[in-house]
């Protein structure tokens, strides 16, 4: 990688979904794996998409972004490298404003809940089943 900016759109794992119409409900941090729980906008191109329901604006998923092998988060930048566990921790929730890929391995999220910077592996997104 070369260092350039890459926004979702253009990332294979975000195809046919709205990160800037979906939001954040947790942070986790797990062997490892940064994981994000959210609910997630579909577009109609999506494999699982519904027609929204009368009183739904969008068809809306829950879903988990997951960010293996990660090993450094930062939020809020104040020169302090705490664990990754410690600042999953401390996060809010709130909508996603957008996430790009801004170097090898690192990804800027940035959010209702402000900016979170995670040095991972290579995003993969993963719907819940819904109960029946």
């Amino acid at each position: 990688m070369n260092g350039d900016v890459t926004d979702w759109t253009e990332l294979r794992e975000f195809k046919a979904v709205d990160l800037t119409a979906s939001f954040v409900l947790s942070w986790t941090f797990e062997r490892g794996t940064l994981l994000i729980d959210v609910d997630l906008c579909l577009q109609p191109e999506h494999a699982f998409y519904e027609p929204p329901r009368p009183a739904e604006r969008a068809c809306i998923r829950p879903a988990v972004l997951e960010f293996p092998d990660c090993e450094r988060l930062e939020a809020d930048d104040d020169g302090e490298r705490p664990p990754p566990g410690d600042v999953a921790a401390g996060l809010g929730h709130g909508r996603l404003l957008g996430l790009k890929r801004v170097g090898d391995g690192v990804y800027r999220i940035d959010g209702e809940f402000g900016v979170v910077v995670v040095h991972a592996g290579r995003p993969l997104l993963r719907l819940r089943m819904l109960a029946p």
